[in-house]
């Protein structure tokens, strides 16, 4: 009988922070959009933004370009102060693939 041996080199990771509280509602709130620009987010997340509009009273939801896009800026420190900036209530992160 052959035995073979590997290493899974996936590991796992423990989470350094919770994910922050979610919204009971997103009624009356501003939300921000952040777009990794793949395939198809130019027209997803402004379809996103249209429905929750129409579903949801009162919500602001800033334009796709509110802050940097794609996936080499979306993770900075500078469009994170810019998020955090604009005062929003939740951002919904995402592309369209």
């Amino acid at each position: 009988m052959v035995t073979i041996e590997y290493h899974d080199p996936s590991g796992a990771l423990d989470a350094s922070k919770p994910y922050a509280p979610r919204l009971t509602s997103l009624a009356g709130k501003r939300i921000g959009l952040l777009s990794n620009a793949k395939w198809q987010a130019f027209r997803m997340l402004p379809m996103i933004k249209t429905m929750l509009e129409a579903d949801f009273p009162g919500i602001e939801m800033l334009p796709i370009d509110a802050f940097p896009q794609g996936n080499g800026l979306i993770g900075e420190e500078d469009t994170a102060r810019k998020v955090k900036a604009a005062g929003v209530d939740a951002v919904i992160i995402g592309n369209a693939a």
